[in-house]
């Protein structure tokens, strides 16, 4: 027996980007002391009073089923904190919560995409999104950006890539490359959306690490509300990766579809948890800035020290919590390069080419140790690839 045609081809068979995540994590199992700048882990866990709320919550009797939907104090939560952010008139009835930002992102795909149509996302992208895409049923296309125009996909691009596409998934902060989208770039990905009539899903799960520029969620662009489904979390913004506390936010028709989906799914996020949401969204913007900031803070170090290596090209991060380092001077691939690194310098980071096409020759680096030891580390990180640079 073989498991479904749409199953086994999530990965197409191949590789699925998290080789070298999975390859260190075997190494720490085996005894070998690894340092771990691969994925989006913050250094310090769930804050104390957010997991003191999920406990007295789980005391309180919130064990059993919880409401599909989400609970209506925490979706409301999310609806006000919205439409505060882009002034676009949001209710509960555009929320519905889901365990994670990638549920959401999966829910977003089964909910305006048929077996069959194309859905299309920019290249550099988090390594979920073609695996997410071909989860669906649907036919992935990529749109290929340059380091040149900063990561920016043009109009041009943009609209040769979806005349036949139903879907267009974007990330503004964008993972890997932390580029915020400009307003430029909004704007095109808005006019195609309205001339190929498209499907805009916004991967915003970022949006409370902005360190140069604006967030600006199509959302918020006129005539967009109706034709777009906004991706959120509070992974990164509060710290709770593992409390798998995410949404989907969009039009009501389809927020009312995507609960059907999720009762025949999910079935809804633990109680505890989602009451552990509300406390920690009641929190405000300071305590998501103290959550944010020290990664602007090993931003603006990495930036530092790379002041003294001029022969590693890179572009300086405007949100999100990586930085993407060129390493083409030392003539290697990216996966050849961070193999390299993990076995000579016990450094785990991820390759470019785990993120799409336009990332390859690179690594991207997770702002994610205390202040000391991630600049240490990222100066012999520099220094490695400095020492094997050909040119």
């Amino acid at each position: 027996m073989k498991p479904s045609n749409r199953i086994a081809s999530i990965t197409n068979g191949g590789f699925d980007g998290w080789e070298i995540f999975y390859k260190a994590r075997q190494m720490i199992s085996s005894g070998t002391d690894v340092t771990e700048l691969s994925i989006g882990e913050h250094d310090i866990g769930t804050d104390p009073a957010i997991l003191k709320s999920m406990n007295e919550a789980a005391l309180n009797g919130h064990t059993g089923y919880a409401l599909v939907p989400g609970i209506e104090e925490l979706r409301s939560l999310v609806a006000n904190k919205t439409e505060k952010k882009t002034g676009i008139r949001t209710t509960l009835e555009n929320v519905i919560i889901t365990p994670g930002g990638q549920s959401a992102l999966f829910a977003a795909h089964m909910a305006v995409l048929d077996q069959g149509d194309t859905a299309a996302y920019i290249d550099p992208f988090y390594a979920t999104y073609p695996t997410t895409i071909r989860s669906v049923g649907a036919i992935e296309r990529k749109i290929i950006t340059s380091a040149e125009n900063y990561f920016q996909p043009t109009f041009e691009q943009l609209d040769s890539a979806t005349k036949k596409t139903k879907s267009l998934l974007i990330n503004s902060p964008n993972n890997p490359t932390g580029m915020v989208y400009n307003e430029a770039t909004i704007k095109s990905i808005c006019d195609v959306a309205k001339k190929n009539d498209l499907w805009i899903i916004s991967d915003e799960v970022y949006d409370t690490q902005i360190w140069a520029g604006k967030h600006i969620s199509p959302r918020e662009i006129e005539n967009m509300t109706e034709r777009t489904l906004v991706v959120g979390s509070l992974s990164k913004s509060h710290a709770m990766t593992g409390s798998r506390l995410g949404w989907l936010l969009g039009p009501k028709e389809v927020i009312d579809k995507a609960i059907d989906l999720a009762t025949n799914m999910t079935y809804g996020v633990p109680g505890f948890i989602q009451h552990a949401g509300i406390f920690a969204l009641e929190q405000g913007k300071k305590f998501e800035e103290k959550i944010s900031w020290p990664f602007n803070r090993r931003r603006k170090l990495a930036l530092d020290i790379l002041n003294d290596f001029p022969n590693l090209e890179h572009i300086p991060p405007q949100g999100a919590m990586y930085v993407m380092l060129n390493i083409r001077t030392t003539g290697m691939s990216g996966t050849s390069f961070a193999h390299k690194l993990l076995d000579a310098e016990k450094i785990a980071v991820m390759p470019g080419e785990s993120f799409g096409e336009a990332a390859s020759g690179h690594v991207r680096i997770s702002l994610t140790l205390a202040d000391k030891k991630f600049e240490e580390t990222f100066r012999r990180i520099c220094k490695f690839a400095s020492n094997l640079s050909v040119l």
